[in-house]
């Protein structure tokens, strides 16, 4: 009896224990929406952290902490990211991170449109001035109308946040960019941390002004971070966006494309040219190209197809390279490194692509330069031996097969012959005079 009282007891005792449980008193684990913008702002990755401030919103999760390393892009994708932001029912913690990473012009914009702005220890940001696509000429008015829709863009978004509008506008207009401790004593940002774990130690259970003037207290205390990742496609399409990526898919394109002209049937390569080719083109349409590389880069392969025509001794090789190298140096005009063609990117596919469009061609004209060497035509001016007296008619040996021959004099056998003509399946032969 005792002992089904001591089991009774321990059941009380687990059931309250039950009762008193986070998960009874109906208390959940705070839930932080992870995303992470470490690539240029196009439309791929616009649209991915687009969907993850969604999924954010309709999973009821308490912030998101969108992470920023980026060079920019473009401004009709930073507007989706940032009307994003600013619509968003869950809070928005905007962060350049890790250190040694930058939110430069596009990212600039999206780092001051966050509920919370924070950048790590050793980062950057700003240099936020717009860019004309293609580098055109848009003439001064046009250009004052851009610089100055960007700053009241950027006066809008930093005043609403209650940041510093001043330092922010000199970002637009004089392309300033701001370290970390300058941005946090200018009032650009609101806190300088190392981890998101810092982050939701320092505001669990601050209160922030929302965009729309409300007010909301975060809760982020000890919170779970969930990743929201990029589909696989999207991360494809991602890395081919890449200008270095798009240049040497570009190249390969068109080696695959003159493999296939030169040597029709093969298909493979033809199909593979097409898709990179393809690729290319997709990713040079996402950033701004200058039409002078495009030419240079034209002007380098004119010089290649030159060289294999002319003999220069490689001067029409040499400037075939630089133009190319110069070309993709030029490509893509942005202010940015990072979204430019690295001198490595453009040396590693000029110098191959020179030197396999030269040898190729140089191949392809001697070969049709050549003297024929099979067939009938390829039997004139062969040697042989007589294997019978010609007189007129006979026998001789010729590459390696006995043929009836035809001699205008008398050939003893033994003696070597010389093919003049072939008639038929007859070979018209003479004979071979020994020089001393």
């Amino acid at each position: 009896m005792s002992r089904f009282r001591l089991w009774v007891a321990l059941a009380a005792v687990l059931m309250a224990a039950g009762r008193c449980s986070p998960v009874a008193l109906g208390q959940t684990r705070h839930r932080v929406v992870e995303i992470r913008l470490d690539m240029m702002v196009h439309h791929v990755s616009a649209e991915y952290v687009e969907r993850g401030i969604a999924f954010a919103n309709d999973s009821h999760a308490d912030a998101i902490l969108l992470e920023l390393n980026t060079p920019g892009g473009l401004e009709s994708s930073m507007r989706q990211i940032i009307t994003a932001i600013l619509n968003s029912r869950v809070p928005v913690i905007t962060y350049v991170a890790p250190s040694g990473a930058s939110a430069a012009s596009a990212g600039f914009f999206i780092l001051e449109s966050g509920d919370l702005a924070v950048m790590a220890p050793g980062t950057n940001s700003g240099a936020a001035h717009p860019v004309v696509l293609g580098g055109a000429d848009v003439g001064k008015t046009m250009e004052a109308k851009i610089e100055n829709d960007a700053a009241a863009y950027m006066r809008s978004i930093a005043g609403q946040r209650g940041r510093n509008s001043t330092l922010a506008e000199e970002a637009v207009r004089k392309s300033s960019s701001y370290s970390d401790k300058e941005a946090l004593d200018g009032k650009l940002i609101d806190a300088v941390l190392s981890t998101p774990a810092d982050i939701f130690e320092k505001y669990d259970g601050a209160t922030i002004k929302r965009f729309n003037g409300k007010t909301t207290v975060l809760h982020l205390r000890n919170a779970e971070i969930v990743p929201q990742t990029m589909p696989r496609l999207e991360a494809f399409l991602a890395w081919v966006a890449d200008p270095n990526i798009a240049f040497i898919l570009g190249a390969l394109g068109l080696i695959c494309l003159y493999i296939e002209f030169t040597h029709p049937g093969m298909v493979a390569p033809g199909v593979a040219g097409a898709v990179a080719l393809v690729l290319a083109l997709y990713a040079f349409n996402l950033v701004p190209i200058n039409s002078m590389g495009v030419l240079l880069i034209l002007v380098g392969l004119g010089l290649f197809a030159l060289e294999a025509k002319v003999t220069s001794h490689g001067v029409l090789a040499v400037g075939g390279i630089l133009a190319l190298v110069l070309g993709a140096l030029i490509l893509v005009n942005s202010p940015w490194p990072e979204a430019r063609i690295h001198l490595s990117t453009a040396l590693s596919v000029a110098l191959p692509l020179g030197f396999i469009t030269v040898v190729i061609l140089r191949f392809v004209i001697l070969a049709t330069r050549r003297k024929v060497v099979t067939g009938e035509a390829g039997m004139v001016d062969s040697l042989g031996i007589a294997r019978t007296d010609l007189d007129p008619s006979g026998k001789v040996f010729v590459h390696g097969e006995l043929w009836d021959a035809y001699a205008r004099q008398k050939i003893a056998k033994g003696s070597r012959v010389r093919v003049r003509e072939v008639d038929g399946f007859t070979l018209i032969v003479e004979p071979v005079t020994e020089s001393r």
